[in-house]
């Protein structure tokens, strides 16, 4: 069964260079290699809901420039349509610089370019297209009036509204008390006043998601890296089944060799909406998103290193976790 996902997104060139280490303040330090690929937290949900199995929309802006040649080539290639990328005169297309250490982790330093042109207004334009769609998902790397207008006219047309609030710009507690879920790491969710820089473990978070749920948000799921993801949802959460007393859950993530961290929450918000799209319940979607990140961790790179459906689903099962 394939459902519908509306990605309202950013669109960048990612420049990535790989280091032994970070570089201290004023330290000059050699790459061991160097990688120019597509990137942007939108785009990436987009091709990760794409090759999760969902029917993709991308709604995006990119410059007139070298990199907005190269940046629609590439979503072209990955077989999600262009019809709602719209180019910006005389703009820049974004641009992510990225470097990633031997341990896997990485720093980003993010310039919005064309995609400070996706404003309330483009929204709008796309009323149909949200309407038509099962899902509709955003992330903080947009104009905060944009994922506010995003929010409200899903709740409009009926369509469920998912937020990625990361980075965690302050959008209004409306857009928040939409949100089914709003995604978050741990560290967006302290930001929020969710939970504490003192909470530790999939036991407490979990109960962090429980208090949230229904109060703050119609559902939460909280990711917390290598240890896995929580979610929980209130009674007005498209989740809830009458029938299901259970409204969180908890999922450790599969124990593999990290290489590349890059993108890898993307990669779980593009594949859980991909899920929930088809009308899977949350903590079943939330299961084989954790697959999903974890798996993308094992190559470099952003969306080369996404896994098709079939094999997402196959390391799924080897894990034991979906």
């Amino acid at each position: 069964m394939t459902g519908r996902v509306l990605v309202l997104g950013s669109l960048n060139v990612d420049s990535t260079s790989y280091v032994a280490d970070f570089p201290e303040p004023g330290e000059t330090v050699s790459s061991t290699g160097y990688a120019v690929a597509l990137g942007g937290k939108g785009t990436n949900q987009a091709i990760a809901a794409h090759l999760a199995g969902a029917s993709v929309d991308l709604v995006a802006r990119v410059g007139t420039d070298a990199a907005a040649t190269f940046a629609l080539e590439t979503v072209r290639g990955f077989g999600v349509a262009l019809d709602a990328i719209d180019q910006v005169p005389d703009a820049a297309t974004g641009v992510a610089q990225i470097t990633v250490a031997a341990s896997g982790e990485n720093t980003v330093i993010v310039s919005a370019g064309a995609n400070a042109h996706v404003t309330a207004d483009a929204v709008e334009a796309h009323r149909w297209d949200v309407a038509a769609a099962d899902i509709a998902l955003t992330q903080g790397e947009l104009p905060v009036d944009a994922v506010e207008r995003l929010a409200s006219l899903s709740s409009e047309v009926g369509t469920r509204f998912v937020l990625n609030l990361a980075p965690p710009v302050p959008v209004s507690t409306a857009a928040l008390a939409v949100c089914d879920p709003l995604v978050v790491n741990q560290h967006e969710a302290v930001a929020l006043g969710i939970g504490t820089a003192e909470t530790t473990g999939l036991d407490a978070w979990r109960t962090v998601a429980e208090s949230a749920a229904g109060r703050r948000c119609r559902s939460i799921v909280i990711t917390l890296g290598a240890e896995g993801a929580v979610s929980a949802a209130g009674a007005e959460s498209a989740s809830v089944d009458e029938h299901d007393l259970s409204r969180s859950s908890q999922c450790p993530s599969p124990r593999v060799t990290a290489v590349d961290s890059t993108g890898a929450g993307d990669c779980f918000t593009g594949t859980l909406a991909a899920f929930l799209s088809e009308g899977r319940p949350l903590s079943e979607a939330v299961a084989v998103a954790v697959a999903a990140g974890a798996l993308s961790v094992t190559s470099r790179g952003t969306v080369g290193s996404y896994a098709p459906r079939a094999d997402l689903l196959a390391f799924a099962a080897r894990s034991g976790i979906a």
